[in-house]
């Protein structure tokens, strides 16, 4: 009799061995489902939300915590006035550079009140915050200018025309700014 209670509990530890083998690959096959439901959700989230973002205004949809969405950049439009190089070090600190122009569109989006830009003059050469040398530019009449004594190597954005809207200004003014992170696709 105690034979038969060793053979029977040898079997149902195998039996409850099996079922909890089997129990553990259902949670995995469970857990990495639920993974890949939550990649397609967010791909789907992504996809479906940058067409729509485009179709709207620019200043009507405002995002998180100010910034605003166009065309594959978020943008932050200051509300306080700093320099040049501190505008862009508070654009650095919030994982993004002082915006950079690279369309018409994006030109007549941007031009509001006078706001900094990335663009400055080094050695005698405009060149954008990352590195790059100017190659279409939205000028106001008349300028760059240069107009106080040869200082004037940063560049704002106003409204003096709507396609053309460039100030070169020295770069220890205080003006608004315009911060430009670009959506990693």
């Amino acid at each position: 009799m105690n034979f038969f209670k060793i053979i029977i509990s040898t079997a149902d530890r195998h039996t409850c061995h099996e079922q909890l083998r089997d129990s553990l690959k259902l949670y995995r096959c469970v857990a990495v489902s639920f993974g890949l439901l939550c990649i397609l959700q967010v791909a789907l989230n992504i996809s479906l939300r940058l067409p729509l973002s485009e179709s709207y205004l620019f200043t009507s949809h405002r995002s998180h915590n100010g910034w605003l969405y166009f065309s594959h950049s978020f943008y932050y439009i200051s509300q306080i006035k700093k320099t040049w190089p501190d505008s862009r070090n508070d654009c650095l600190q919030r994982g993004a550079d002082l915006v950079i122009i690279n369309s018409r569109e994006e030109q007549v989006l941007l031009v509001q009140n006078l706001m900094w830009i990335g663009l400055s003059k080094r050695d005698g050469i405009w060149e954008w915050v990352d590195g790059t040398r100017l190659a279409q530019s939205f000028w106001c009449s008349g300028e760059p200018n240069n107009h106080k004594r040869g200082n004037e190597d940063c560049v704002q954005i106003h409204s003096c025309h709507p396609d053309h809207g460039w100030n070169d200004e020295e770069c220890r003014h205080s003006s608004l700014w315009i911060c430009e992170k670009n959506m990693a696709l």
